[in-house]
């Protein structure tokens, strides 16, 4: 599955999923069938992945969404995206996850005007995310809020163009939330 995590390049016929749709390797074009447990276990690998945790974040996240009221799997996916590295890449001031936690944690932004380099920071709504003022002559800051300009930036959120910042409205609902995550399939997993 395509998750997204070359920032531009995986929105152009460069990506490597486009080119080849099976796994790397030399078994990669063979069986691909999978149990229950395996599509359960792949699911909850896929989002770690994706969000760039490793195991033990991620099973703190679990237990996070676990304790909250609602349904687990949608407070699960709510906790993931109110990271502080996935807004900023939400917003678009960072082209990957991956570069936008490599961007928080060299303290280029401010939350509510006070630094915070902990990407795993948890935004809450009414909160403002700025890029820093001595941060403003980033190349790859520019070059993505341009491209998160013809994008388009999530309905929860809100890019301010010219003070170089963002603000969170809310919480995304599940159905605001557009990336292919069977979130029961982990519930499931955990729950044994």
């Amino acid at each position: 599955m395509k998750l997204f995590l070359k920032g531009e390049r995986c929105y152009t016929d460069a990506c490597a999923y486009e080119r080849r749709q099976y796994p790397p390797g030399q078994h990669g074009q063979g069986r691909s069938k999978f149990s229950p447990y395996g599509e359960q276990l792949r699911e909850k690998q896929k989002v770690k992945r994706m969000y760039g945790l490793l195991e033990q974040q991620f099973r703190l996240y679990f237990q996070k969404a676990h304790q909250k009221k609602g349904v687990t799997g949608e407070n699960l996916i709510k906790l993931l995206e109110s990271r502080l590295d996935n807004i900023v890449y939400r917003i678009g001031f960072a082209a990957s996850r991956s570069e936008a936690r490599h961007l928080v944690k060299h303290g280029h932004f401010q939350v509510n005007g006070r630094k915070v380099d902990i990407p795993s920071y948890i935004v809450k709504p009414e909160d403002i995310i700025q890029v820093r003022e001595r941060s403003r002559k980033i190349g790859k800051v520019k070059d993505s809020m341009e491209i998160a300009q013809q994008r388009g930036v999530p309905r929860w959120l809100e890019l301010n163009v010219e003070e170089f910042q963002g603000k969170v409205l809310a919480i995304p609902e599940r159905d605001e939330i557009t990336i292919p995550i069977r979130e029961q399939l982990i519930v499931e997993l955990y729950s044994k």
